[in-house]
C-alpha cells in the first residue's frame, strides 16, 4: 500500500513523537506516581485492564470485519499521547499526573500492546499466531517507543536549555506526523473509504466516548478529585494513535493497511469528541461550585 518511502519512514517519524515526549519527562514524573496513588493506580487499571474488556464487547457488539475489529483493539492498547497533556491543560486538569501516566503507559505499552494485538489477532484472524507481534517484533517496538523516549529525557537531564528550544518544534512535528500518517492511511485506501467508515466509523465514535466517560467516571467514583479525574479522563480517551497506525502499517510488524483504519478514524474522532467533552466537565465543574 501507498508509498515505500512512507512505510519506511514510519518508525522513523514514530520516533520523533516518542523523542519529543521524553524532552517533557524527568525521573520525578515517574516517581510522582506517590503524590497521586489512587489516581494513577486507578487510571492505569482502566487503560490497560478495561478499555480492552470494553472495546472487545464493542467490536463484537458492531460486528466489525475481522482486521477492523484487530485494528481498534491496537487503538485501546496504544497509551495516551503529547495531545493529552494538551487538553488537559485546556481544560483545567492535572497536567503533572498526565505526564506521569503518559510515561508509564508508554513504557507499559511495550509489554500490554503486543498482549492485547496477539490475543486479538489469535481471536478474529485466521492464522492469527503468525500475524501477530513475535518476541523479535516486540523489540522492535521496544526500541520505537523507549529508545526516542530515553534520548529525549537524556537530552532534557544533560541540556536542559536545548531541551526547552527543541520542545515546540518537536512538537508542531509530532501534530504534522500524526496528521501525515492519517493521511496517508486515509488517501491508500481511498477507494473503500466509504465502506471503511461504514463499517467502524461509529464503533469508533462510541469507543471514543465510553473511554472519555470512563477515564473520568471511574476515578470520581473512586473519589479521586476533579483535576485529577480531568487529566484521567483525557489520558485514557486520547491515544497514541500515530504509534496504534505505525504499528499497524510498518512493513515488519503487522503490514495491513485494514488494521490501521481505526487508528485513522480514531484518530480524527477524539478531536472532536474530546473538545466536547472538556466543555462539558468544565461547566459541570463551575456548575458544581456555584450551587
Amino acid at each position: 500500500m501507498g508509498s515505500a518511502l512512507i512505510l519506511a519512514s514510519l518508525p522513523f517519524a514514530i520516533g520523533i513523537v516518542m523523542f519529543g515526549l521524553g524532552l517533557s519527562l524527568t525521573l520525578d514524573d515517574f516517581r510522582r506516581v506517590g503524590q497521586y496513588p489512587k489516581a494513577a493506580v486507578v487510571a492505569l487499571l482502566c487503560q490497560i485492564m478495561l478499555l480492552p474488556v470494553v472495546c472487545f464487547a464493542l467490536v463484537l457488539a458492531f460486528r466489525l470485519p475481522a482486521e477492523l475489529a484487530v485494528g481498534l483493539l491496537l487503538v485501546a492498547a496504544s497509551p495516551g499521547g503529547p495531545t493529552a497533556n494538551l487538553f488537559s491543560h485546556l481544560f483545567g486538569g492535572n497536567v503533572a499526573l498526565n505526564v506521569t501516566l503518559t510515561a508509564i503507559n508508554s513504557v507499559l505499552a511495550v509489554v500490554t500492546l503486543p498482549i492485547v494485538v496477539n490475543l486479538s489477532a489469535g481471536f478474529f484472524l485466521s492464522g492469527g499466531a503468525a500475524i501477530g507481534l513475535q518476541f523479535d517484533k516486540v523489540m522492535q517496538v521496544f526500541v520505537m517507543v523507549i529508545v526516542p523516549v530515553a534520548a529525549g529525557m537524556l537530552v532534557r537531564g544533560r541540556a536542559p536549555e536545548v531541551a526547552r528550544r527543541l520542545n515546540l518544534p518537536v512538537r508542531v512535528v509530532s501534530v504534522v506526523v500524526l496528521v501525515g500518517v492519517i493521511y496517508a492511511v486515509l488517501y491508500s485506501e481511498r477507494e473503500n473509504l466509504v465502506g471503511y467508515f461504514v463499517s467502524v466509523g461509529l464503533a469508533a465514535l462510541v469507543f471514543n466516548v465510553v473511554s472519555l466517560v470512563i477515564g473520568y467516571g471511574v476515578p470520581r467514583l473512586a473519589g479521586v478529585e476533579h483535576r485529577a479525574a480531568t487529566a484521567a479522563g483525557f489520558e485514557i480517551g486520547i491515544h497514541n494513535t500515530a504509534l496504534a497506525i505505525t504499528v499497524a502499517l510498518s512493513p515488519t510488524l503487522l503490514n495491513s493497511a485494514e488494521i490501521a483504519i481505526p487508528g485513522a478514524v480514531y484518530g480524527i474522532v477524539m478531536f472532536f469528541t474530546a473538545t466536547g467533552f472538556g466543555w462539558l466537565i468544565r461547566r459541570r465543574a463551575r456548575t458544581s461550585l456555584t450551587s
